[in-house]
């Protein structure tokens, strides 16, 4: 089944196309077995062998809590135990991962009973960082700050938002305060300012959203246009920078099926180049960020986060080499 893995439109600097070799997938696998964390394993194995999804749902309650929010590291540069916004949405996106939206399943119903408590929800949106992220080892990005939040609340907010317009009980409290959320972000999102690391992306996610739903209200060739300008513009063109954090292209673009692929097919497509090629052997992708201004405090607790991202980020590549025509 592995043999050879392709990747097609792909060209090399010898004008060849791009075939990524059995043992490049085995490397990433042993890697896998022998670093990633559970949850990231049981992703794995769902996404790229023969593994269940129940084995993922199973891993992923765990980190789990009785207020039906996440914490306890799922976002592995917050340590913080508690529920947070930020936590509760990367679970959704594992969730979306492995194609599971059983709202009647009990890790929805308990992701449902956080989002309408209305936890850290405050009237401009959901915060970023929450109090108790000062109480326990994470990056200086979760340092808490109310006066941050009002400027890095809008890709979470985005985020959750769309969930809740896609799949709330259009009767509740919390469903009406979704969409005026919407109307606040829209209206935002026509200005020129910054959005946070989070915020296009949940632009895209939220656009797509409210067209789905058919919400009329809403311009959405003006929308695509101004997203699509604002993702050129973030998108770093200077691939030697790639190796220290900034917008890389897959940060909003997932497929060739993305529609603002096109417009950046070119830088796109070196980027999946640029990931094939920087692979280094017997290892695998390593992160671009360290805890900076924390490390002298939390120098063994990065180290070992580092290692969990590395597993995650496996995967999101190598979903990316999937979508982008590799046979896995």
């Amino acid at each position: 089944m592995y043999k050879v893995l392709k990747l097609r439109g792909i060209i090399n600097s010898e004008g060849n196309v791009g075939i990524m070799r059995e043992e490049f997938f085995k490397e990433i696998k042993s890697w896998m077995y022998r670093n990633a964390r559970y949850i990231d394993l049981c992703l794995w194995r769902y996404l790229f062998e023969d593994g269940d999804r129940e084995s993922v749902l199973i891993a992923l309650m765990k980190y789990q809590n009785d207020d039906g929010g996440f914490g306890n590291a799922l976002e592995a540069d917050n340590w913080n135990p508690n529920s947070s916004p930020i936590t509760t949405q990367h679970a959704l996106k594992i969730l979306q991962l492995i194609n599971f939206y059983d709202m009647d399943h009990k890790i929805y119903k308990g992701i449902w009973k956080y989002l309408n408590s209305e936890k850290d929800l405050l009237e401009y949106g959901w915060r970023f960082t929450i109090p108790s992220n000062d109480n326990y080892p994470h990056a200086p990005w979760w340092n808490y700050s109310e006066e941050d939040n009002k400027k890095d609340y809008f890709g979470i907010t985005a985020e959750l938002t769309s969930f809740i317009l896609r799949f709330g009980d259009r009767d509740s409290n919390l469903y009406k305060k979704a969409l005026k959320l919407a109307d606040e972000l829209i209206k935002e999102f026509t200005l020129d300012r910054y959005y946070g690391d989070m915020g296009i992306k949940g632009y895209i996610t939220l656009t797509e959203t409210l067209k789905e739903i058919k919400i009329d209200k809403y311009d959405y060739d003006s929308l695509t246009n101004i997203l699509g300008n604002k993702i050129k513009s973030a998108i770093q063109h200077d691939i030697k920078k790639w190796e220290n954090y900034g917008g890389r292209p897959s940060s909003y673009i997932g497929s060739p099926n993305d529609i603002f692929y096109k417009d950046n097919a070119e830088i796109m497509n070196k980027e999946i180049e640029y990931l094939f090629n920087t692979k280094t052997e017997n290892d695998v992708w390593g992160i671009t960020w360290t805890w900076f201004d924390n490390m002298d405090k939390y120098a063994r607790e990065f180290y070992i986060s580092e290692n969990w991202w590395k597993g995650y980020r496996v995967i999101e590549i190598m979903i990316l080499f999937k979508n982008f025509n590799f046979e896995i």
